[in-house]
């Protein structure tokens, strides 16, 4: 069982446990031993990426260290989006990719992201042999196989061009104006020069960051600044990355969000019409609205569901050999293109779109009319386990009752936060406010 690991890697308070220089120390230690298992001396490497949290230098520091005492060559590529390791891993032939970053999460917080030879995220079997690497101990390389550090200053360069790759041949955004809010993260540079250079007028905000002001009032989950933005300038269209660019939502020439599942709607439905779009089937988790599977099902098309974590799309994908999926909060993989969740390649799929059909983003980004739905968190404490609680396992089983054959109630733990998230998706959203407001109050009570 992993302990450390949660469903995006390791995550947490910075200078807090699990989060601290000397665990990242040891985390380098063991999955250096980990991706050198052969035990030779032949040359080994990983890339580091990180976003703009101020911490990201400590932990990019305790890393490098521990990698290198195991024999491990470190390329550090400075902040770069997370789908940019992701691509350069083995692009550069790397043995091992990390991302540090907390994605969508405070600044106060951070995150490591491990990535195979492969590009793709490890399996929670790798992550539980590094876990037990790391309680078992790893044996220092001898000297004169330490490996070395050097920084590496085109990696954001190789990544703006492949994203560029991924748009259709010939086809120019002049005459587009894009906001492009890029949360004061890891695209702050990569996002406006791809826009940029594919002939669009750009407005972008949060590219200013101080190593405080990641996520902060900006970005995908504080989309409010982009959208007064767009409102305010009579832009086309607007696009909000979060802290390391591997999600978005999108902004209507009106002001109004649209999420995840309206644009894996449109992609899935122009893919499929294309003749590209694998098996006919679209992959998301148990969270993307009931909408979105109508909306599939009336084209001949299919969505297979998964549990929640842009990973586990992945996994599906990959052993249904699909190649669209996503998540309903913006992570929208392509693997024809990419190995992980890629918020500005998925926003030029938009744009793409917009371009071909002449129609305005508040056409392309609202495909289907969504059902009704209430997602409200509970914020827990360390070592509390509420979902356990009696009252609380009642409470969730009277909603379900409730909901049976009228709307269905999801419950989870967060695999990046301790929060408990309460969905329910019905019609009669009466019924379903009720049934939510039932079990939060019980959640409430036991945390």
């Amino acid at each position: 069982m992993r302990k450390l690991f949660g469903t995006d890697g390791i995550r947490g308070r910075a200078n807090s446990a699990p989060m601290t220089a000397d665990m990242a120390l040891r985390l380098g230690q063991a999955a250096g031993r980990y991706f050198r298992r052969d035990g030779g001396s032949s040359v080994h490497r990983v890339v580091i990426g990180k976003d703009t949290r101020l911490s990201g230098y400590m932990f990019e520091t305790a890393l490098t260290a521990g990698l290198t005492s195991t024999g491990m060559n470190v390329l550090l590529l400075g902040p770069v989006p997370t789908p940019a390791v992701g691509l350069l891993t083995p692009s550069m032939r790397a043995d091992l990719g990390i991302m540090i970053s907390a994605s969508h999460n405070p600044a106060a917080d951070n995150g490591i992201k491990f990535f195979g030879p492969d590009g793709f995220k490890l399996s929670d079997a790798a992550e539980a042999e590094i876990e037990a690497l790391i309680a078992s101990g790893v044996d220092a390389a001898p000297a004169c196989e330490i490996g070395r550090a050097q920084r590496i200053d085109d990696g954001r360069f190789r990544y703006v061009e492949r994203v560029k790759s991924t748009f259709p041949q010939g086809m120019r955004l002049d005459g587009m104006k894009v906001v492009v809010d890029c949360a004061n993260g890891a695209a702050y540079r990569a996002a406006p020069e791809v826009l940029w250079e594919l002939g669009a007028e750009v407005i972008a905000v949060g590219v200013a960051p101080n190593g405080y002001n990641i996520n902060e009032g900006c970005g995908s989950t504080n989309p409010r600044v982009a959208a007064e933005t767009v409102v305010a300038h009579g832009a086309d269209v607007g696009l909000c990355l979060d802290g390391d660019a591997d999600r978005i939502v999108m902004i209507d020439e009106t002001g109004t969000v649209a999420d995840g599942d309206q644009l894996m709607a449109m992609m899935a439905a122009r893919w499929a019409g294309e003749g590209r779009l694998s098996g006919g089937t679209l992959v998301s988790t148990v969270m993307s609205n009931l909408g979105l599977e109508r909306f599939l099902s009336e084209r001949g098309l299919a969505l297979h569901r998964t549990r929640v974590g842009d990973r586990y799309v992945v996994e599906a994908m990959r052993q249904g050999g699909w190649n669209l999926g996503g998540e309903q909060s913006g992570h929208i993989v392509m693997t024809d293109h990419a190995t992980t969740g890629d918020g500005l390649m998925a926003g030029l799929q938009v744009l793409a779109e917009m371009v071909r059909t002449g129609q305005p983003a508040s056409r392309v980004a609202q495909q289907f009319a969504p059902v009704p739905q209430i997602l409200r968190n509970v914020r827990y404490a360390s070592g509390q386990a509420p979902l356990e609680v009696a009252t609380v396992r009642n409470a969730i089983a009277a909603g379900e009752a409730r909901l049976n054959g009228r709307g269905r109630l999801l419950i989870r733990l967060s695999g990046t936060e301790p929060l408990i998230r309460v969905m329910a998706e019905a019609e009669d959203e009466a019924l379903m406010a009720e049934v939510v407001a039932e079990v939060v109050e019980a959640v409430e009570a036991a945390v």
